[in-house]
C-alpha cells in the first residue's frame, strides 16, 4: 500500500478518467486490514485541555505532543479530538466530510458491559487478545475463529445472483492472499498478486511454454476419482480462467505500480468489461504488533497508509465512482492505553476505525468514545483494554446494508446481529 514519498503520490493512480466506465448501480467495498493490532489510542487522541493532560500522563513515553514538531492534527469541526500526525491526508478527508471515525469497536456476540465481562455474564468471543483468533473473528463476524466462512463471502452468497449473474470473475477479490473474510459457502473469491494479474509467467521459448501449458491443462482435466484432488483441480482451473480474464480486461488501461490499493483501482476501472455491478476487495498492511519501539513503527506504517488511502480516493473521484466505493479499516484489536516497559503496548480490545468514501457521512465520529481511565468504567482490567461499546458485527452490518444486503438477508450474513438493538450505525 505504500505510496511514493513525493507530491505525485497524492495524485490518482495514472490517467483513469479517459477510460472510466458506467457507474449505474455499481458499488464496491474495500477492506483495509491493519494486521497485528493497530494502537487506536495513538490514532485518535483527546485534544481538549483536560483530556490531553490525562492522555499524556498515562501514555508517558508513547504520548504524541500536542504542539510543536510532530504534533497531533486537530480535527476541524471536532476540536476536542486529533489524529496521529502521520495521517495528514486522512485528517484532510475527514475535514472535507469524506472520512468518518467509528469509535471503540471490537468483537462482540452481544452487547457487553465491564461488569458483565468480569462476571462472565454474556457470551464472549473466544480467545480475546489473541492475534489469530481476533483476526479471524473480525473477518467472519462470529464468536469463534472456527466458523469457516467470512462475512464478505456470505454477502456474495446472498447477492451474486441479483447483481453479478453474468460476471466473468467472482464478486470478491483479495490482493493480500487467501483470507477467511473472502470465503463463502457457495461462492469463492479470486486472489491476485498486485502488478501481476496474469499470474504465473513462463520465461522459456514459445514452444516450451506452450508445451508446459498444455501439460498443465491435461492434468487438470484428468479425472483421478479423488474428491480432494478434483476440488483442487477445479480451483486451479478457475484461477487460470480468472487470470486470463483480468489480464485481458486491463490490457487497454494504463499500467499501475504494484501496491495493493493501486491494483484494486485498476480492477474497478475495468468493472464493465468484467460484468460486475458489485465488488468486494480485501487488502492488508502490517505489522502493527508494537510491543516495543511503538512510536517509530506505528509512525512508519501510518505514514504509508495515509497517502495510499488518499490516492485511492482521488482515483475513485477521477473515475467518477467516489460515491460508489466505500473503504474501511479492520484490525485484530487495539492496544493497551498504559505502555509496557519496552516503549510499546500490549494486546487490547476496543479500537477506532476509519471509513472513507463519497457516500460516507464524514466529518463525524460514530459510536461512544471510551472513558480514558485505567480501571475505569470501560476498562476490562487495569491497564486500558477498552470493552467495546460497538460490536464489529454492527460495523460490518452497516457497510453491508449500504452495499445492498436487505433486512431479510442480514441474519443470514450476520447470525448474531439480532442480539444488538441497532444494525445500522448510520455512517454511510
Amino acid at each position: 500500500m505504500a505510496a511514493a514519498g513525493n507530491a505525485a503520490a497524492l495524485r490518482p493512480f495514472g490517467a483513469l478518467n479517459a477510460l472510466a466506465q458506467g457507474t449505474t448501480g455499481y458499488k464496491a467495498l474495500v477492506c483495509i486490514f491493519l494486521f497485528g493490532g493497530n494502537d487506536a489510542n495513538n490514532t485518535l487522541v483527546p485534544f481538549d485541555t483536560a483530556g490531553y493532560a490525562n492522555y499524556a500522563k498515562i501514555r508517558g513515553p508513547l504520548a504524541i505532543p500536542q504542539t510543536g514538531t510532530g504534533a497531533l492534527l486537530q480535527l476541524g469541526g471536532m476540536p476536542n479530538f486529533a489524529l496521529n500526525p502521520n495521517l495528514p491526508d486522512i485528517a484532510a478527508l475527514f475535514n472535507s466530510n469524506n472520512v468518518a471515525l467509528v469509535t471503540n469497536v471490537g468483537t462482540l456476540t452481544e452487547p457487553t458491559t465491564k461488569a458483565q465481562y468480569l462476571a462472565a455474564g454474556t457470551t464472549l468471543p473466544t480467545n480475546l487478545f489473541s492475534h489469530p483468533d481476533q483476526q479471524l473473528e473480525w473477518q467472519n463476524a462470529s464468536q469463534s475463529g472456527a466458523t469457516s466462512t467470512g462475512w464478505a463471502g456470505r454477502i456474495a452468497d446472498q447477492l451474486n445472483s441479483a447483481y453479478n449473474s453474468g460476471a466473468q470473475v467472482p464478486m470478491i477479490t483479495s490482493v493480500a492472499g487467501d483470507t477467511l473474510f473472502c470465503n463463502g459457502g457457495a461462492s469463492t473469491p479470486v486472489s491476485v498478486s498486485p502488478g501481476n494479474l496474469g499470474a504465473a509467467q513462463c520465461s522459456e521459448g514459445t514452444t516450451e511454454c506452450g508445451a508446459q501449458l498444455a501439460t498443465a491443462q491435461a492434468l487438470l482435466s484428468f479425472n483421478s476419482g479423488l474428491t480432494l484432488v478434483q476440488a483442487d483441480n477445479s480451483i486451479t482451473t478457475n484461477a487460470y480462467s480468472y487470470a486470463k480474464t483480468l489480464s485481458a480486461a486491463v490490457q487497454s488501461v494504463t499500467p499501475l505500480k504494484t501496491s495493493q490499493l493501486q491494483q484494486i483501482a485498476q480492477i474497478i476501472q475495468v468493472r464493465a468489461a468484467l460484468g460486475v455491478s458489485r465488488q468486494i476487495f480485501f487488502c492488508g498492511v502490517g505489522n502493527f504488533d508494537t510491543h516495543s519501539n511503538q512510536l517509530a513503527l506505528q509512525n512508519l506504517l501510518l505514514s504509508q497508509i495515509s497517502p495510499a488511502m488518499a490516492a485511492f480516493y482521488a482515483a475513485t473521484v477521477e473515475m467518477g465512482v467516489q460515491s460508489s466505493v466505500t473503504s474501511f479499516t479492520m484490525s485484530d484489536f487495539s492496544r493497551t492505553f498504559q505502555p509496557n516497559s519496552n516503549t510499546g503496548s500490549d494486546h487490547a480490545w476496543g479500537a477506532h476505525h476509519m471509513v472513507m468514501g463519497g457516500a460516507v457521512k464524514g466529518g463525524q465520529m460514530y459510536g461512544t468514545f471510551p472513558t480514558i481511565t485505567l480501571g475505569g468504567p470501560d476498562d476490562s482490567g487495569t491497564n486500558g483494554r477498552w470493552v467495546p461499546s460497538t460490536g464489529s458485527v454492527q460495523y460490518a452490518a452497516t457497510l453491508a446494508s449500504w452495499f445492498g444486503v436487505s433486512a431479510a438477508q442480514m441474519p443470514l450474513v450476520f447470525p448474531n446481529i439480532g442480539s444488538f438493538a441497532s444494525s445500522n450505525l448510520g455512517f454511510v
